[in-house]
């Protein structure tokens, strides 16, 4: 009886463990697409997400550069909430500053700035 219930032990421990295994490659292997394709996350000039989603949904002025925007997008992104445009404005207007600051230090440190 003891023999059975070692073996139910090791069983459900051989289990546990390939189930683990299992996720962490799947995960690993989710991992590797997204980095793949990675140029999705640019916007067409480059730079990173948050310009890309003022493009497509922030709010479209003179204070931070895009696109014309996107209806169908903007409309989907205010069911979530109605503030959402503003938001992505400010967060890559503030994307904008911090680009700025940093190029500032460089530049004070005599490095050469950067190009996001």
């Amino acid at each position: 009886m003891e023999n059975t219930a070692n073996e139910l032990k090791r069983s459900r421990n051989r289990r546990s463990f390939l189930s683990k295994g299992l996720v962490a490659t799947g995960a690993a292997t989710l991992g590797a697409g997204l980095l793949a394709d990675a140029s999705s996350l640019f916007a067409d000039d480059g730079s990173t997400g948050a310009l890309k989603y003022n493009e497509l949904g922030g709010v479209q002025d003179d204070e931070v550069p895009g696109g014309s925007g996107n209806e169908t997008y903007t409309e989907a992104l205010e069911t979530i909430d109605d503030d959402m445009p503003d938001y992505i404005h400010d967060n890559t207007d503030d994307e904008f500053t911090h680009f700025d600051f940093i190029n500032a230090y460089l530049a004070a440190k005599g490095a050469e700035p950067v190009n996001l």
